[in-house]
């Protein structure tokens, strides 16, 4: 038998479970999980695009911490989840003077909130299958990036609450890890940096590699996270930046 049919008959039995995973770098987690091997449920509030991953979709506002918690608890109870990528959020770029604090508020009901009520809903199960790998979405601007005060802040927060659970949760054999993508070629960058504006030219040009990354990238770095083989690696960041962090 092959590593990967190994691999494929080792994750066959065991769910995955993504946030935000209907569109972008989102869909394609979840995409690369069912490659893995895994059973893949998107839980967003749109359905997703990807016909393999309609079937066991879930439509909810996951910034609704009452309606999140019923679907995470109905999933629980249906399937045996022992991945969980917390993978939505949303951006709303300003500079700190013209920062709202609805934004902050959104912005932090949806892209921290919701991966505090997503783990604890998921934690029985996976402590009832004796392992788990739980990945986080974070992202470069935790080192620092202009007209991001709240998405810096909640993307922070999560870094801070995935090194917690990483030492809280090792004796239960789960690990948590974090993702921290640069430069992405999704609808929402390509919003906020038009493709022929300045602004695009100059990301672009200074990232090392000299390419836009892409969603299959950070797919790819979920994907050695959420491996059963990865299970001495926790509480730790891997930037998906093309070298930005390091230029």
């Amino acid at each position: 038998m092959s590593q990967h049919s190994a691999q494929h008959e080792s994750t066959s039995k065991h769910c995955a479970v993504v946030t935000g995973g209907a569109r972008n770098i989102g869909e394609a987690i979840a995409l690369r999980l069912q490659q893995d091997g895994y059973q893949v449920i998107v839980v967003d509030i749109v359905e997703p695009d990807a016909a393999s991953l309609k079937a066991h979709a879930h439509q909810v506002d996951l910034s609704d911490a009452d309606a999140t918690r019923r679907v995470m608890t109905d999933i629980a109870e249906r399937y045996s989840v022992t991945r969980l990528v917390n993978n939505v959020g949303i951006v709303a770029p300003a500079l700190l003077e013209e920062v709202q604090l609805e934004d902050f508020d959104k912005l932090m009901h949806l892209n921290a909130r919701s991966a505090l009520v997503c783990t604890q809903a998921l934690l029985p199960a996976m402590k009832a299958n004796g392992m788990g790998r739980i990945v986080l979405n974070t992202s470069r601007v935790v080192l620092g990036k202009e007209a991001r005060t709240v998405y810096s802040a909640t993307k922070g927060a999560l870094q801070s609450m995935a090194r917690t659970w990483a030492l809280e949760l090792a004796q239960h054999n789960i690990t948590v890890n974090c993702v921290a993508p640069g430069p992405i070629a999704t609808s929402a960058f390509w919003q906020n940096n038009p493709p022929d504006s300045e602004r695009a030219r100059r990301i672009i040009d200074n990232i090392p590699l000299q390419r836009m990354g892409q969603p299959e990238d950070v797919a790819q770095a979920v994907s050695f996270y959420c491996d059963e083989r990865s299970g001495f690696i926790t509480g730790q960041t891997l930037f998906v930046c093309g070298g930005v962090t390091v230029g």
